[in-house]
């Protein structure tokens, strides 16, 4: 679902800052060879993600859900510098892919890849997050802030992708449509969790922010 006109959207595109080269060839060949090629962050997200990193310019950055690399690579741009970006996905078929454009970038190095289930995979790591970027399955999303919340410290930010999920948050969904259900609850935690304050940004498919108090 679009939630702006198209006309509107290609606008704010156009006088966004330009997508980079290398980000340019990686969702190419995403379009190319990967399946589902619109789970993408794209040229107009991929610059609020990387916009916001720049703000907050994190030493340590947590991504769940890392696809192709887009986002991953979007966040990079504002890491300090000699910080680290740890990214976890359940598809090992893509590892190959990720990392070629993450060496790619010049900062390889510094981005870990993990491969599996992220609730197994998060307590094992150690580093005090400054931003979390959320992408992966929705079902998922309540158990994910359970598990992180009582770690991070204040002014972590997390960043959550879909959230709008098409336009199905405001229907009533059926009893089996597990993702609506696990979103309408999740945007409720965040909402009226104490430690958190949250803004909900209709951008592509909806994208909340939310700093720990």
């Amino acid at each position: 679902m679009d939630f702006l006109p198209k006309e509107i959207e290609a606008y704010a595109t156009d006088h966004s800052q330009a997508e980079p080269e290398l980000l340019q060839q990686l969702s190419k060949e995403t379009w190319q060879k990967v399946l589902a090629p619109r789970m993408l962050s794209g040229h107009l997200q991929g610059r609020v993600l990387s916009m916001l990193s720049k703000l907050i310019q994190p030493t340590h950055i947590l991504e769940i859900g890392t696809y192709t690399g887009y986002s991953a690579l979007c966040l990079m741009e504002g890491i300090q510098e000699n910080g680290t970006l740890h990214t976890i996905d359940v598809n090992e078929e893509l590892y190959d892919f990720q990392r070629k454009y993450f060496d790619l970038s010049g900062q390889g190095d510094q981005i870990i890849q993990y491969v599996g289930n992220a609730m197994d995979i998060i307590p094992s790591l150690r580093e005090d997050f400054d931003l979390i970027f959320i992408d992966a399955d929705k079902k998922n999303y309540p158990n994910y802030l359970e598990l992180l919340l009582p770690r991070l410290k204040k002014g972590t930010v997390i960043l959550s992708d879909n959230v709008l999920w098409s336009g199905k948050v405001v229907t009533t969904p059926k009893a089996d449509d597990m993702d609506t259900h696990a979103l309408l609850q999740y945007n409720k935690m965040l909402h009226e969790d104490a430690r958190l304050e949250t803004v909900l940004l209709p951008i592509r498919d909806g994208l909340t922010i939310s700093r720990v108090r």
